[in-house]
């Protein structure tokens, strides 16, 4: 039995670790998904992505690293090389690759509840939790979600736990300043309106 497992991350490169250390454990890149938040355009097809300003553009960085796990992923370039530009209903632009984007994107189409929850409810997450992950990412986050056999859900959330937002807290603070639910027909954030959400919570871009 296959189930899926989601967090979402403040910072983008805490995303991509994870994604890293997911694939390092032995989950396929294709059974593993990122969509981040690009409203405030860190990221262009055309120009190179150094977030973590260590001189590497982020996206070789990631293929090299995914391609130096293991023959166990058959040197595969990795998820993070295959980032692409979306846009998802209520979102606005994101970066994206993997099932869940391409599975939000069809969703879109067709699913009055919004691409991206509709493709996390179809995945077997909750409508509560996909609701809240797409506000996440709505308000500047990057979600990273992996299929993955059941037996190896705990030590996989393991995994994910590290660096990841803790939901239940986050989620309460939104309430208390009057949010109620993710709307898909909802104005995406502006670069400002996240700036802003970052530095509330002490995400400062990287």
């Amino acid at each position: 039995m296959t189930v899926t497992i989601s967090r979402l991350y403040d910072q983008y490169n805490d995303a991509q670790q994870a994604v890293r250390r997911l694939e390092a454990a032995g989950v396929p890149h294709s059974d593993i998904s990122i969509i981040a938040n690009n409203s405030d355009s860190w990221f262009s097809s055309d120009k190179e992505v150094d977030r973590d300003r260590d001189g590497v553009d982020d996206r070789a960085e990631g293929a090299g690293k995914g391609a130096g796990i293991g023959a166990g992923l058959g040197g595969a370039a990795g998820l993070l090389a295959g980032l692409g530009l979306l846009a998802i209903p209520g979102l606005g632009p994101v970066v994206a690759a993997g099932w869940l984007a391409a599975t939000a994107v069809g969703a879109a189409a067709g699913a009055a509840t919004g691409g991206i929850v509709g493709a996390l409810t179809e995945a077997g997450v909750s409508r509560e939790d996909a609701g809240t992950y797409a506000e996440g990412v709505r308000r500047g986050g990057t979600l990273v979600s992996a299929r993955v056999a059941a037996p190896e859900k705990s030590r996989l959330e393991t995994i994910l736990d590290e660096s990841s937002v803790n939901m239940r807290d986050r989620s309460a603070a939104w309430q208390k300043a009057g949010w109620k639910s993710f709307d898909p027909a909802s104005q995406p954030f502006g670069a400002e309106e996240i700036r802003e959400e970052r530095r509330r919570y002490g995400g400062a871009i990287r």
